[in-house]
């Protein structure tokens, strides 16, 4: 089953890279409207997240069309994230452009973004291609099925981002900050289960991934937001520069609960400037039953979402 799987996604790899992106981006948003139709499990999720976070201002219909077109957009960015593998820095500028990059520190320093699930997530990545001199690096949690993890990694290395497994992987990420001139993304919008911190999101409490704010102290290094924000049929724009403070006036540091909190407005701020481009069909406000769920995560582990 694992090499069925491997080839039956290797030929689907084949197969859009043969696709101009507009075309890809045309597919995928007809893919995501038959899910859309056919997925009720995930459609009833996404218009309970969306309920959660606009209880007033918004009618049943405008949950519902943003749901609609979020389940489209999720089909669009998929298939493109895969066939903008293939895309040099020329072809994809046509497609994607960069604000804020005048923010990345000028001395040397490494940095930590703080990303999300917004649009084409993927494209982080390509920081390299209008950023020469700077090095991307984010973690992964490596698949259960081999060959399948292995064609997930060839994939994203062809734009030179650098992988490292969340779970074995710290003393060499450690190393690569330490060059300088490197920007971890670590996606942190998501539920993170019993090591998160609790802090509101859209006014209700869930599980908050501190890895951002612990790596940023951990390393003394700058923080910040990165948002990719959808433009139109395939076409992005990644946003950089949201600063998070990560030490008090007087150079004392804040706490991961201040730091964390702050990521978790941006992502919130992010949100209601575009509703569809979030990714909503995760259960972000599950809660543990513990009560004593929130706890420091692990040193090694950099990336609980």
């Amino acid at each position: 089953m694992d090499l069925l799987a491997y080839w039956l996604a290797r030929g689907l790899v084949i197969l859009v890279s043969m696709i101009p992106l507009r075309g890809v981006a045309r597919i995928g948003r007809f893919g995501g409207t038959v899910a859309w139709w056919i997925d009720r499990r995930h459609r009833h999720v996404a218009l309970a997240n969306l309920r959660i976070a606009f209880p007033d201002g918004k009618s049943d219909q405008d949950l519902v069309d943003i749901a609609r077109e979020n389940f489209r957009r999720l089909g669009e960015n998929s298939l493109c994230a895969i066939r903008c593998t293939t895309m040099t820095a020329e072809q994809l500028a046509r497609h994607l452009t960069w604000s804020n990059l005048d923010t990345l520190p000028e001395q040397g320093s490494s940095l930590v973004a703080a990303i999300g699930h917004f649009g084409n997530f993927e494209l982080y990545a390509r920081v390299n291609d209008v950023a020469s001199d700077w090095a991307s690096a984010t973690t992964y949690r490596a698949l259960r099925q081999p060959a399948l993890n292995g064609l997930m990694l060839a994939l994203r290395e062809r734009s030179k981002v650098q992988f490292f497994e969340r779970r074995s992987g710290a003393r060499a990420l450690r190393q690569v900050l330490a060059r300088g001139k490197v920007i971890v993304g670590l996606l942190a919008d998501q539920n993170a289960g019993k090591r998160g911190i609790r802090l509101p999101f859209f006014g209700r409490e869930c599980s908050c991934s501190a890895a951002p704010a612990l790596l940023a102290l951990r390393y003394r290094l700058p923080l910040q937001v990165w948002i990719c924000f959808r433009t139109g049929l395939a076409a992005w724009n990644i946003r950089g520069g949201i600063p998070i403070a990560t030490q008090r006036p007087g150079g004392s540091p804040r706490t991961l609960e201040e730091i964390t909190a702050d990521i978790q407005g941006a992502y919130e701020s992010a949100i209601r400037e575009d509703p569809a481009n979030w990714f909503w069909f995760h259960r972000r406000w599950k809660l543990s039953s513990n009560p004593q769920a929130s706890e420091t995560p692990e040193p090694g582990n950099f990336a609980s979402t």
